[in-house]
């Protein structure tokens, strides 16, 4: 793959290239560093199949409408097609591979900076239209997986009504880089749309739950209310069931043999995560 990196970027870029490093985090991308005459960027070859979850024409609207807020890397080049992205290299470290607790206010800030810019993306995330896409696409739908969808949409009817803002729509901590001045910037606007904010803080969860609990604190400025906590609660139960039919449908396309990740077990492992959550929501 390195090698077919390179000979896209250096006609992309028309320069010599080389691989850096790769990237890890996420299930559906491959990312690297890639340096050309002694500029970094990122390079982003999308998964198999990834293009049957998010669309490239509203990725290169949303991307051109959050730049110039000032916290995320400039996009150099977006194959609307294969999905292939070239962006400049941020420098720093990504979250997910530091004490995240460390960072809660900067992450917050730049959130805010998205949540409250007034901006308005052509697209709204729509949940439910977008789990029933993905239903779709799969030949096998756990009735368990419907039971817990069933208690989510009951409970869509009291939050449906809640104002939308822009969002980013996959701030968890792999796409978060705190630069050498301790700023957060985001990177990955693929799922970039019109969203309640409190999504954006329960994906921020993505690798411990506790993350997206303690980052909700620093977002109500420590004045969080149970109201605060069963919103945040609600839509982790949605990331699971949404996490869980991608994870069915790359191994019914055979990318747990191929990429040696047992995607079976990851979308049983979501539907657990969704009935614990179902528990703390009732019992908040």
């Amino acid at each position: 793959m390195e090698q077919e990196i390179i000979e896209i970027a250096s006609k992309i870029l028309k320069k010599e290239v080389k691989v850096v490093e790769r990237l890890l985090g996420g299930m559906s991308n491959y990312t690297y560093i890639i340096e050309a005459e002694g500029k970094k960027y990122t390079f982003r070859k999308p998964g198999e199949k990834a293009e049957n979850f998010v669309s490239r024409e509203i990725e290169k609207k949303n991307i051109a409408l959050v730049e110039p807020l000032g916290n995320t890397n400039h996009m150099v080049y977006l194959d609307l097609t294969t999905g292939i992205k070239i962006a400049e290299y941020v420098e720093g470290q990504v979250l997910s591979t530091l004490p995240r607790q460390h960072y809660l206010s900067q992450v917050s800030d730049t959130l805010k900076v998205i949540h409250r810019s007034g901006l308005k993306a052509e697209n709204n995330y729509n949940h439910i239209k977008r789990l029933s896409d993905y239903e779709a696409i799969n030949h096998t739908i756990s009735p368990r997986y419907l039971e817990l969808k069933n208690v989510w949409l009951n409970w869509f009817e009291y939050y449906k009504h809640l104002p939308m803002v822009l969002c980013h729509g996959d701030a968890q901590p792999s796409n978060f880089i705190i630069t050498p001045n301790q700023k957060a910037m985001v990177v990955d606007f693929e799922f970039t749309g019109n969203n309640d904010p409190y999504y954006d803080i329960a994906q921020f969860g993505n690798m411990d739950f506790n993350d997206a609990l303690a980052l909700l604190d620093v977002y109500c400025e420590n004045q969080t209310t149970k109201a605060d906590k069963k919103r945040m609660i609600f839509y982790r139960i949605f990331l699971t069931l949404q996490w869980h039919q991608v994870a069915t449908y790359k191994h019914e396309i055979g990318l747990s043999e191929k990429l040696h990740i047992p995607f079976d077990k990851v979308a049983i492992a979501y539907l657990d995560k969704a009935e614990a959550l179902k528990k703390m929501h009732e019992e908040v």
